[in-house]
């Protein structure tokens, strides 16, 4: 098991989509069909409620979290972290970053959707995410295999 280590967060913003791109493509397996385009997340982060968040160690981009906030529930769209730093506290930083950006924009609920069968739930469970519904066959991977999303909901 990787040590953990002093993770940096920085706002983000559409110049760095280039390297969000390569996080994305690093991080999200193409069996499971869950990667944005870099069109989906320009259009996106022109729209208002919404931040990116940019995590590092030494440096290095390590991870991403994008995020909106419509009235008074947000959602955490995407997160990633790159391979080479899992398991280093990249995600769980970005996870309380989202729940605490979302809090202080008035948010009263915070919410995500994850393929099912994903490591990263446990995580979610462990800062209070409760599971609250699921998209059968909702995620197309490659190869047209399809995975179940689950949606999960945390009160802030």
């Amino acid at each position: 098991m990787s040590t953990m280590v002093r993770v940096d967060l920085r706002n983000g913003a559409a110049s760095d989509l280039k390297i969000v791109d390569q996080m994305m493509q690093a991080a999200f397996e193409p069996r499971f069909g869950e990667a944005w385009t870099h069109n989906q997340v320009l259009g996106l982060l022109a729209m208002p409620g919404v931040w990116l968040t940019i995590a590092t160690i030494d440096g290095d981009a390590a991870g991403f979290a994008l995020s909106r906030r419509i009235l008074d529930e947000a959602e955490l769209l995407l997160l990633a972290t790159v391979p080479t730093f899992r398991r280093r506290g990249v995600a769980g930083a970005l996870l309380r970053s989202v729940i605490t950006d979302s809090a202080s924009q008035g948010a009263l609920t915070l919410h995500l959707e994850v393929r099912s069968g994903n490591d990263a739930i446990s995580l979610y469970r462990s800062v209070g995410f409760e599971k609250v519904g699921e998209r059968h066959q909702y995620y197309r991977g490659r190869d047209g295999q399809a995975f179940d999303a689950l949606t999960y909901r945390r009160n802030l």
